[in-house]
């Protein structure tokens, strides 16, 4: 649970705020314990214009199913506690009415309000269908320097 109130107006400040990644060179470990085998990557963000805001923004894919990824970016407060901003998610699942397609959540201020997982609400999508092409939105929706990715052409987004 976050430990404060976030207004929508907030929310949009620090998705729209500047970010620099500090650790472009973070590279992929392997998760092999428990379920599901997975890779992932980690990189450390700072807010460029307000001093001392922290992010930490993550890709993951399981190597099992090449649909079941997930990129997110998380606020970071002084204590250490997180709030996922975001996370764009990939077809291997359900959620709600959104039937095995991409999705991303996204926190908002009711769900913050209300104890639930600030993430919770989702939003089909069909700007990507790869980790890579997730996590070139995520870059792009919230204006984060350092780091790059490559949109998803055309050709291969889902039908």
């Amino acid at each position: 649970m976050t430990a404060r109130l976030y207004s929508e107006e907030e929310l949009n400040a620090l998705r729209l705020a500047p970010k620099r990644v500090t650790n472009p060179g973070s590279r992929w470990s392997e998760k092999p314990s428990g379920a599901p085998v997975h890779r992932q990557r980690s990189f450390k963000a700072t807010g460029e214009g307000a001093a001392g805001t922290r992010f930490d923004l993550y890709q993951r894919q399981n190597l099992l199913d090449e649909a079941d990824f997930s990129s997110g970016i998380a606020l970071v407060s002084v204590d250490g506690a997180r709030l996922t901003l975001a996370r764009y998610n990939g077809p291997s699942h359900e959620h709600g009415d959104i039937c095995y397609r991409p999705h991303i959540h996204r926190a908002n201020a009711e769900s913050i309000a209300t104890g639930s997982k600030p993430e919770r609400h989702a939003e089909e999508t069909d700007r990507f269908v790869t980790l890579e092409g997730a996590f070139a939105c995520l870059i792009e929706d919230f204006n984060i320097a350092g780091v790059s990715a490559t949109h998803d052409s055309q050709r291969t987004l889902l039908p």
